[in-house]
């Protein structure tokens, strides 16, 4: 379940139990189809769908919300300041940034080698595959006759480190993740 707060932003990726708690407790809202928020009593009583998830209760089955809005939270989310491997790849969408290639074994690259005093940054690192790295050297790209795909900079987003390995989010939360998940291979 994507959690977002009341500005609608996301938040968060949750479970159906918490999803549950924090609708029964009053601190968040189920999101239907169209949007439109809805407590507890009001979701308990929508119709479930053949299709659609749900949890099986003495009463019957509940819906199963795909979209939480938080109640009492409206601070944007901060964009994760760790530096790492992981986070360059996301970041990269886990595809060179000179060639495209989306191969299994990727490095990093420095854009600005550290042999000239390139440092480890967001601003300076990308994902490369090894063909690119080696053909890239100890040179700036401009030297090596390459261009990179997209300038490395911060990210911007935050709750992409808990979409990692989720090929395809589901369809109710791509409207609130755009500009949010980083840039595709």
């Amino acid at each position: 379940m994507l959690v977002l707060n009341r500005s609608y932003h996301p938040v968060r990726i949750t479970t159906v139990r918490e999803a549950f708690s924090l609708l029964f407790c009053g601190r968040a809202d189920a999101l239907d189809a169209a949007y439109e928020p809805h407590c507890f009593e009001r979701w308990a009583g929508l119709r479930v769908e053949a299709h659609e998830p749900s949890v099986r209760t003495p009463r019957g089955a509940l819906r199963a919300p795909r979209l939480l809005l938080l109640r009492g939270y409206n601070r944007v989310p901060r964009t994760p300041l760790r530096l790492s491997r992981r986070n360059v790849f996301l970041r990269d969408g886990h595809a060179c940034m000179y060639c495209g290639d989306d191969e299994d074994e990727l490095t990093i690259d420095h854009v600005l080698p550290r042999s000239r005093g390139g440092r480890s940054s967001w601003e300076n690192l990308v994902a490369c595959c090894r063909r690119c790295n080696l053909d890239k050297g100890h040179r700036t790209p401009e030297e090596a006759g390459m261009t990179l795909r997209v300038r490395p900079a911060r990210p911007t987003w935050t709750v992409v480190v808990q979409l990692d390995g989720l090929k395809h989010p589901l369809p109710d939360w791509e409207p609130f993740l755009e500009g949010v998940l980083p840039r595709a291979s």
